[in-house]
């Protein structure tokens, strides 16, 4: 049998982003301080016109990332003021830490129950960390924009529609939660998301119009319904009441008659009480004679 021989493999570890070790541990060699005296003496010999050419003024909402000879300076992040820096030898990157704003371009979404939609979407962020978002992110705006539109879509997608209108605030934490854990990484803080606005189809607009239409209609019809019963029931005790006293009827049509009396152009009906011909009624009853009775 063939032997097999076992190599042992060495564990390789991927190393991304910026590390300030690497910047630092090394030492500069000959050229790079060579090129230094040569800039220096250049610095001296045109003194004082070159003092317009060293000079950097940096806001008091900026940060400068200085790098000399493509390696970060030990003090690489200067704040406001005025610093100087050696031409030919230092480059500076300005980097703003203001929050800024964009927004998210539409985006046609397919949601779980298989609903187009058009969302966009406001994003506001800041930088944090200047030397990260210089070194770890060509750039950090546009970087940021991308990933925010393949996020919004990548969210929704995992919605029903219903959730969409009714969660937005939901929705918009889960979108910053899910930028977060890849902008840190380049020294970007995102610190809100809003969904602007959720446009549908012009026919599942009055398809939903026409449910909720439909929906309101059988709730009055109900609240209508309900209506009827509570006033039957209120009136079957009112006639209770009134049948416990006459005078209440009485009462009650004289209420009638005053408010009827306030528009001139009513015609009233005097309605003849039953109580003031019960007399009459019993006369009557005795003079008819028995068998005209026992006939009827």
């Amino acid at each position: 049998m063939n032997s097999i021989e076992m190599i042992p493999h060495k564990n390789v570890v991927e190393k991304t982003g910026f590390d300030a070790s690497e910047s630092k541990s090394d030492s500069n060699p000959v050229v790079s301080v060579f090129l230094f005296g040569i800039s220096m003496l250049t610095i001296i010999a045109t003194f004082p016109l070159s003092l317009f050419v060293c000079m950097e003024v940096v806001k008091e909402y900026e940060r400068a990332v200085v790098f000399r000879l493509g390696r970060l300076r030990k003090d690489g992040c200067h704040g406001p003021g005025l610093h100087f820096v050696v031409p030919c030898v230092d480059s500076v990157r300005k980097i703003d830490m203001r929050t800024v704003t964009f927004d998210v371009p539409p985006q046609e979404v397919l949601t779980n129950d298989s609903v187009t939609v058009s969302v966009d979407a406001v994003v506001y962020f800041r930088i944090y960390d200047a030397i990260t978002a210089v070194t770890n992110v060509e750039d950090y705006r546009r970087s940021t924009q991308l990933l925010a539109a393949t996020t919004l879509r990548n969210v929704l997608g995992s919605k029903n529609l219903s959730q969409l209108l009714s969660e937005r605030d939901a929705i918009s934490q889960a979108i910053q939660g899910s930028l977060e854990q890849v902008t840190d990484a380049w020294g970007v803080h995102v610190e809100r998301v809003e969904v602007k606005d959720i446009r549908l189809p012009a026919l599942l607009q009055r398809a939903m119009a026409a449910e909720a239409e439909a929906t309101r209609e059988a709730r009055a019809k109900v609240i209508a319904a309900e209506g009827e019963q509570k006033a039957s029931r209120a009136l079957r005790e009112a006639s209770e009441v009134m049948a416990e006293s006459p005078a209440a009827l009485q009462l009650r049509y004289l209420q009638t008659l005053s408010s009827i009396a306030a528009e001139k152009s009513s015609t009233i009906m005097f309605p003849i009480p039953i109580d003031m011909l019960k007399g009459h009624i019993e006369d009557l009853d005795e003079k008819v004679p028995m068998t005209v009775r026992d006939r009827q």
